[in-house]
């Protein structure tokens, strides 16, 4: 790993019970992994792994990518993000993104209305709130009447902004600490950095630890659709100008028919967006990320937990 890159993880890990993960985040210490981050869909939560991780591995840091704007409200969301750099002092990141309609409004009941502005009055209140300071504001998406935190962090963790295009990337850049990127190419790194102004850029980059690309086209096509037929997603991939080579992709799945969506998938799309191969073709995945202006790597390996033990031995900054 090239000096001044942080090199992290995603997690959980595979299908492996968080109650069996103290050996596992050991080994991500051992092998030199300075971070862990973890997600929130449909799983587990943001926060429950990174608790586990801050009494198993106190040498990590710890991160989340990301959690929903809209799924706590602003005071709960400060308590929470307190609390863990309460129990981590100097160890965690907070990474805070709009998420997704299906997420927010479908599966919470919650509109997914003004996502931009959301993310950004959270990121505003939070600043102010994790200081200790009494905050009594009225957002453009949210008020806040009289909210001080009882606990207050002796070092306010830093808030990162998941973002694709323009406008959440500079924020991530002007009013937060960095960005988390998502479901991009090395190339494509390349052109949103700039955004973001030299802070941090960390990076969840999907790995596949399979040498046999028909093994792969499966896994890799349902995780496309799964993320890439997402609005904001797409508007993402037409601006980076993947527009045409998935256009067949979002035609099929508008129309119903999810095979033929998985099915005209192209290739090369999952060539740029996944990590895949051999122990040595991941590695230089990695790096090519890292060249592109990543400075935080958080790879998430799919697939069965054997693979996944595979992935994180040969990506590790002292692999095995």
């Amino acid at each position: 790993m090239a000096p001044g890159v942080r090199a992290g993880i995603s997690i959980p890990f595979g299908d492996v019970p968080l109650h069996q993960h103290r050996e596992w985040f050991e080994e991500v210490e051992q092998l030199g992994y300075t971070d862990v981050w973890s997600s929130e869909a449909a799983a587990h939560d943001a926060f429950t792994p990174l608790s586990l991780a801050a009494a198993w591995a106190p040498r990590l840091r710890l991160g989340s990518a990301i959690a929903p704007a809209f799924t706590r409200g602003p005071a709960l969301l400060a308590q929470t993000a307190a609390s863990l750099a309460d129990a981590a002092p100097g160890r965690f990141a907070l990474g805070l993104g709009a998420s997704s309609p299906a997420i927010v409004q479908r599966w919470n009941g919650i509109p997914f209305a003004e996502p931009y502005a959301r993310t950004r009055d959270t990121l505003r209140f939070l600043r102010r709130a994790l200081t200790g300071e009494r905050v009594s504001e009225r957002y453009d998406t949210f008020a806040v009447d009289g909210f001080r935190l009882g606990v207050v962090p002796a070092e306010a963790p830093p808030l990162l902004v998941a973002a694709l295009r323009p406008r959440m990337l500079r924020l991530a850049g002007e009013e937060g600490d960095g960005a988390i990127l998502n479901w991009l190419s090395p190339d494509d790194v390349a052109r949103v950095t700039p955004y973001v102004g030299g802070k941090e850029v960390v990076a969840r980059l999907f790995v596949i630890p399979l040498d046999d690309f028909d093994a792969v086209r499966p896994l890799a096509a349902r995780n496309l659709t799964a993320y890439l037929t997402v609005p904001a997603y797409r508007a993402f991939h037409e601006w980076l100008g993947r527009g045409p080579a998935l256009q067949a992709m979002w035609d099929a799945w508008d129309a119903g028919d999810r095979e033929r969506a998985l099915e005209v998938i192209p290739d090369e799309v999952i060539d740029d967006l996944f990590l895949w191969g051999s122990d040595d073709r991941l590695r230089a995945g990695l790096d090519r990320y890292v060249a592109s202006g990543v400075t935080t790597t958080a790879p998430a390996v799919l697939g069965p937990t054997d693979g996944v033990r595979r992935a994180l031995r040969a990506l590790a900054p002292n692999p095995r």
